[in-house]
């Protein structure tokens, strides 16, 4: 991209557009569409962090979705009006009314999209999945074995399960029944979900962008159309990042840093003195001011809700980081519009306020592998394989005997991929499409009643 006006398109995915104006924008609409989605809805009852559902409220799939949509909110606020006007000797009129009156809802739902991809039982969902194919690749099936009935890209994916290609996935692809184009989203909202634009063998550490993977082989058309639209590859044929994506990240980046700490309080992992000291320490990183944290705590000794004070630094918390990752953005603009920024704005973010990297860490070692996570990711583990190991082999299998296809129509029409002219990589897809959208909940059920643990009763 060599210019801001090359980030935005005014053309909707899967769908041409009568060009009817409304009292609603096209960028506006795109956010009513992701909140009114089953899957979004879905989100409620997927683990976040800790165990669901439980006796104190912490963050589920669902709340994080909405804080990061309002974080990013904020972001794409600061930014689009300062790029309008660094600009408007350059900008035309309607670049300038995207910047100032867009952009915000842009990143606000690509935020509300970024988790729709992700199993059940958090992170860990997305690990089950990927370990039973990998501990099942000798597995006999069809007088071959299961990893014979896949391409070498396609195994990759399926051992290597990536929650931000399978958004990309359920907003674009025609499921059976469905309309053309997915959710018919506008391409800017796409591109700003693409946090990794590269396949599951393109995968790179050395660079941000190729961490993960940010599509799978069979929606590699729709993810070489969005990249098109905006002309996002190097020199070397490569696809980069859309500016807009650095927004979005940062939005996720900054709630679960600060947000966990919060939870992990609520359920008594960290007391009120651990997360003062942690967050009074990062404020006065951010403020670069001696009487930002003599001010806080004075407002503090006025809370005697241990709840509301906590609640009231990580509110101070996020708005200076949102501050913060809005002067980096801009003090790499011109790496992050030509795709050669290689971080991310919160890493460079903690390069200025080391204890942000302190509270990474006491994350790592008192939230994220506190028993309670380990647990449901234990749980997730035996959960998925269970259920992976029925309907995959059921979906797969050549002669099926009668109890497996009862199982098959378990599956949803629009996911049930039993057709003898499909691939086993598209029959398998179908099959993640169902696990993968199911809720910890619905997961956990269904297993317990595969197992014969509980029997299913008539409704």
């Amino acid at each position: 991209m060599q210019h801001w006006g090359d980030c935005i398109s005014y053309r909707r995915f899967g769908y041409q557009s009568s060009g009817t104006p409304g009292m609603r924008s096209e960028f506006t609409r795109d956010y009513d569409r992701i909140i009114f989605l089953s899957a979004f809805r879905r989100l409620q009852n997927k683990t976040q962090v800790f165990p669901l559902p439980g006796n104190v409220f912490v963050h589920n799939r669902l709340t994080h979705s909405l804080e990061v949509a309002s974080v990013g909110r904020s972001l794409g606020s600061i930014v689009g009006h300062k790029l309008s006007e660094i600009h408007k000797n350059t900008f035309t009129e309607d670049h300038q009314s995207f910047y100032i009156y867009e952009l915000s809802g842009v990143i606000a739902s690509a935020c509300l999209a970024h988790d729709l991809g992700n199993p059940a039982f958090g992170h860990s969902g997305e690990k089950a999945i990927s370990h039973y194919f990998t501990s099942h690749a000798d597995s006999s099936l069809n007088s071959s074995t299961l990893r014979a009935h896949y391409t070498e890209k396609e195994w990759q994916d399926l051992t290597s399960f990536e929650g931000n290609a399978n958004a990309l996935r359920l907003l674009t692809r025609q499921f059976k029944g469905k309309l053309e184009g997915g959710q018919r989203l506008m391409y800017v909202t796409l591109a700003s979900i693409l946090k990794y634009p590269c396949a599951s063998d393109e995968m790179d550490k050395s660079y941000m962008h190729r961490k993960k993977y940010g599509y799978f082989q069979s929606d590699a058309t729709a993810f070489a159309d969005v990249i098109q639209e905006f002309q996002m590859m190097d020199e070397n044929g490569k696809a980069y990042r859309h500016p807009f994506v650095y927004l979005v990240e940062a939005a996720d980046d900054i709630c679960y840093r600060i947000v966990d700490m919060e939870d992990a309080h609520r359920i008594g992992i960290l007391s009120r003195a651990e997360i003062e000291n942690s967050f009074l320490s990062l404020i006065g990183e951010l403020n670069n001011s001696t009487d930002s944290v003599p001010r806080t705590k004075e407002v503090l000794q006025k809370i005697g809700d241990n709840n509301e004070a906590i609640s009231y630094l990580r509110a101070k918390c996020i708005n200076g980081l949102v501050n913060r990752a809005a002067d980096v953005f801009f003090e790499n603009m011109d790496a992050i519009l030509t795709g050669t920024f290689n971080s991310t704005l919160v890493d460079m973010v903690e390069k200025s306020c080391p204890y942000l990297k302190t509270i990474n860490d006491i994350s790592i070692s008192k939230i994220y592998n506190h028993p309670s996570v380990i647990e449901v990711e234990l749980a997730g583990y035996n959960v998925m394989s269970e259920i992976l190991s029925v309907f995959v082999t059921a979906v797969l299998h050549e002669e099926r005997t009668p109890l497996e296809k009862k199982c098959l129509q378990l599956i949803p029409a629009q996911y049930n991929l039993s057709k003898d002219d499909v691939s086993p990589y598209e029959k398998t897809m179908g099959v993640l499409d169902f696990v993968s959208g199911m809720t910890d909940g619905y997961a956990t059920e269904l297993y317990r009643k595969m197992k014969g643990i509980d029997i299913p009763s008539h409704k």
